[in-house]
């Protein structure tokens, strides 16, 4: 260094013979699907802490954490209607575990009545288990 100033100006200018980089348009924002979610619904959590209670009675994880609820739509008027499989489509507890559902949702306060769907397409596989799940199953 001389002991001279910077001149920040010169000092940040593109170099001579070269145009100065154009600012990039800006980005126009994507708003992100309108999906309702737990936290923006107490409802929907108190029927997800619900189905958090039903148990395949063979595998020691709830059925929610498993991935046996493919969808859970409430509409206007508080009725919820769920869209369910089981882990095999000979499940023992196929003609039980829909009714566990309906009486594990319709006792949350403000649902007014439950309908429980049961689906085989897709068929459930592992890869819809959550991490919960996975380690109460010892699947790491």
């Amino acid at each position: 260094m001389d002991g001279k100033p910077i001149d920040t100006e010169r000092a940040t200018a593109p170099p001579a013979g070269r145009p100065e980089a154009e600012t990039p348009a800006p980005v126009a924002e994507v708003a992100a699907p309108s999906e309702v979610t737990p936290a923006d619904d107490p409802l929907l959590a108190d029927i997800i802490a619900a189905l958090k209670t039903v148990y395949d009675p063979e595998i020691p994880s709830d059925i929610y954490e498993l991935g046996l609820i493919y969808s859970v739509d409430v509409d206007d008027d508080r009725n919820v209607a769920i869209s369910m499989t089981l882990t095999a489509p000979g499940c023992p507890v196929a003609g039980e575990m829909p009714k566990w559902v309906e009486n594990a949702v319709n006792a949350v306060p403000g649902v007014a009545n439950t309908t429980v769907t049961m689906t085989f397409d897709p068929p459930w596989d592992m890869s819809r288990m959550s991490d919960e799940a996975r380690l109460a199953l010892n699947m790491f």
